[in-house]
C-alpha cells in the first residue's frame, strides 16, 4: 500500500502503528482487524484446569478475559505466560505430538476493530524472505502458523508431496504473504517503509492529547525507463499514533565477535555469503578449511552446506558441547536428526592440543600444513572425516594472509589456515529510530538491546514497555525474547487484549460523563420547575 492511497488526514491520531511486517506484526494485525477468539461450545481443552477458568465465562471473547488468571498454574517452552497460555489453547499438548483441536472458535466481528497500519521494509513476512532456502525450519510446520489458516493445508496445494513436518523458509515467507491477503488485511500493510524516527508528541495548543509520531520513508516505483527498470524513489513520511508497537525482530545487524582483522574480505557474516561462494565454485573438498563460529542453528547450517561439498570445516565455538544451554542438547533427536548429526560431530570430532614443549611456553602453534593435519583424512575411518570442532575456543584475530589465532579457555593459542571464515553468532535488532537505540528501554538500560542477553523490558500480561517515555509503546515478539513463531503469538493476544479493555475503558468513561452530565440536566430542570411552581 502507498501512503497516498490512504486516507490520512494531516493531524490525525491513528490508533494503532505496528513497526515491523513479520509474523508478529501479521498476527497482531489479524486479532486487531476483528477477529475475536470464543470458547467453542463442542471443543473441551485437554488441561482441566484450563477448560474450567474458559468454561466461567464462555460468553466472553478471549480478549475480554482476564489473561494472568487464565495463565495461573500453566507450563510450557516458552518463559512468557501468555506465549503459553495462546501455544496452549492453538495447539493444545503438542509438546507430546498430540494433535488435539483446539477448543477457540474465531468469529469476525467488525465492529471491535481496531484501525491500524502495519510498517514494513519488504514483503509482508519479513525476514523469513531473507532466509536462506536449503534449510528446514527449526519447528514443525504447524508451530510456524498463524491463526485462522493451517499450514499443512496450504503446503499440500503448493506441493502434491509433503516430505515431513517440517518447511523450508521460502515456503514460510510465501505462507505469510498468502495469509495477509487470504484474510484481508493489505489495506493494512504499508511495505517498502523505514522508519526514521519515533517520539513521544506532548499536546498542543489546540487541544490535541500527548501521542506518538512516527517518521520515515516509503520507497516508491517511478517513471520506466527505457531497458524496461524502473526509478525509485523515497518519500518522507509522518504519522502520529496513540499507540506505537515495536515488532521489528532482530535479524538486522549481524553480530561481531569485536577482533582484529574481522573486516578482511575473506571473514563473512552471514549464511548466505557462504552460499554465495559456493554457487561462485570457490569452495571444495580440495580447499583450505571453512572456519565456521557460533554454535547455533545458523553456524550448523553452514557446517552441513560446506560439509556436503567435502570442504574441510573447523567449527569454533565458547561453549561445551555439554553445556545444557547448548540448543542442540534441547531438540528431540527424532525430529531434528540433521541437528544431532551436527552434534554427533561437534562431540566426537574434538581438537586435542599437543603437549606443551618442555623448554618454553607454548608459542603460536602451526603451519599451514600442520594444522590442516589435525583434520581427519578423507580416507580415515572416522564417520565425520573433514570436520574438527574446537569447544570452549574463541578467536583472537585474523589475518591478511587468512590464517586464524584462536586461544581456549585455559590459555592456550593455535594458529589455523583457512579459506574463509564465517562468524554467525546471531543478530542484533536495527532500533536506530528510537532514542539511543532504544537502550533505556531494555531490561538492564546500560546494555544494548539483544534477544537473548538484554530484551526490551515489558509487562508479561500486556507487552507495555516498561521503560517507555510515556503510555501507549508496546513491544513483541523476539524484541522482547521470543524466537519462535509458536509463541511470539502470544505477545499479539496480550497487545489486543490490552488495546481492548482501554477501548471498553475508555467508553465506559465516556458513557459516566454522558450519565452524569444527563442527571446535572435533570436536577437542573427540577429546579427550574420548582422554582416555577413557588
Amino acid at each position: 500500500m502507498d501512503f497516498q492511497d490512504k486516507e490520512i488526514i494531516p493531524g490525525e491520531i491513528l490508533p494503532v502503528v505496528i513497526i515491523g511486517n513479520g509474523p508478529s506484526g501479521i498476527c497482531l494485525s489479524y486479532l486487531l482487524s476483528g477477529r475475536t477468539p470464543y470458547l467453542s461450545p463442542e471443543v473441551s481443552h485437554p488441561n482441566p484446569l484450563l477448560s474450567s477458568k474458559l468454561g466461567e465465562q464462555p460468553h466472553l471473547s478471549l480478549l475480554e478475559q482476564d489473561l494472568e488468571y487464565l495463565c495461573e498454574g500453566l507450563e510450557g517452552r516458552s518463559s512468557n505466560p501468555v506465549a503459553v497460555l495462546f501455544d496452549s489453547l492453538l495447539l493444545p499438548d503438542s509438546d507430546f505430538g498430540l494433535d488435539h483441536s483446539s477448543p477457540l472458535d474465531w468469529r469476525y466481528e467488525p465492529e471491535r476493530s481496531v484501525p491500524h497500519l502495519v510498517l514494513g521494509r519488504g514483503p509482508p513476512g519479513g525476514a523469513w524472505h531473507a532466509m536462506e532456502c536449503s534449510m528446514l525450519t527449526l519447528s514443525l510446520a504447524n508451530w510456524m502458523e498463524l491463526p485462522g489458516l493451517k499450514l499443512k493445508d496450504w503446503m499440500r496445494e503448493k506441493r502434491r508431496n509433503v516430505r515431513n513436518d517440517r518447511a523450508t523458509p521460502a515456503e514460510i515467507a510465501s505462507y505469510y504473504q498468502h495469509y495477509v491477503s487470504q484474510m484481508s488485511l493489505e489495506q493494512n500493510f504499508a511495505c517498502g517503509t523505514t522508519v526514521t524516527g519515533v517520539t513521544r508528541q506532548p499536546s498542543n495548543q489546540e487541544g490535541s492529547p500527548p501521542c506518538w509520531r512516527v517518521t520515515g520513508l516509503q520507497r516508491r516505483e517511478g517513471e520506466e525507463l527505457g531497458d524496461g527498470s524502473t526509478v525509485s524513489d523515497e518519500v518522507p513520511f509522518s504519522l502520529l499514533a496513540h499507540n506505537v508497537v515495536l515488532a521489528t525482530g532482530t535479524h538486522d545487524i549481524p553480530a561481531r565477535l569485536g577482533v582484529e582483522g574481522e573486516s578482511l574480505p575473506h571473514v563473512c557474516h552471514s549464511f548466505w555469503e557462504l552460499e554465495a561462494a559456493i554457487s561462485r565454485g570457490e569452495l571444495d573438498q580440495s580447499s583450505d578449511p571453512v572456519l565456521v563460529v557460533g554454535a547455533g542453528l545458523t553456524a550448523a547450517d553452514a557446517v552441513l552446506a560446506a560439509h556436503h561439498l567435502n570442504t574441510p570445516v573447523y567449527h569454533v565455538f565458547r561453549r561445551s558441547v555439554n553445556d545444557p544451554g547448548l540448543i542442540f542438547n534441547q531438540l528431540p533427536k527424532l525430529l531434528y536428526p540433521e541437528y544431532h548429526k551436527i552434534h554427533q560431530m561437534m562431540t566426537q570430532q574434538q581438537y586435542q592440543a599437543p603437549p606443551p614443549p618442555q623448554s618454553h611456553a607454548h608459542n603460536l602453534q602451526t603451519s599451514s600444513s600442520s594444522s590442516s593435519s589435525s583434520l581427519p583424512p578423507a580416507s580415515s575411518s572416522s564417520s565425520y572425516s573433514g570436520y574438527l570442532s574446537f569447544p570452549r575456543y574463541k578467536v583472537v584475530a585474523f589475518r591478511p594472509d587468512k590464517k586464524c589465532v584462536l586461544e581456549s579457555d585455559s590459555g592456550e593459542r593455535t594458529v589455523l589456515q583457512i579459506s574463509k571464515a564465517l562468524v554467525l553468532i546471531g543478530a542484533h535488532p536495527n532500533l536506530s529510530f528510537l532514542r539511543e537505540n532504544g537502550r533505556a528501554l531494555g531490561i538492564y538500560p546500560e546494555e544494548p538491546i539483544t534477544c537473548r542477553r538484554n530484551p526490551i523490558d515489558v509487562d508479561p500480561f500486556t507487552n507495555k514497555v516498561l521503560g517507555a517515555e510515556g503510555p501507549g509503546l508496546y513491544a513483541m515478539g523476539p524484541l522482547v525474547g521470543e524466537n519462535f513463531v509458536r509463541f511470539l503469538k502470544g505477545g499479539a493476544l496480550a497487545i489486543a487484549s490490552d488495546l481492548a479493555k482501554r477501548h471498553r475503558g475508555e467508553e465506559e468513561e465516556d458513557g459516566e460523563k454522558y450519565l452524569a452530565i444527563d442527571r446535572f440536566m435533570d436536577r437542573q430542570k427540577r429546579t427550574e420547575n420548582e422554582v416555577r411552581e413557588s
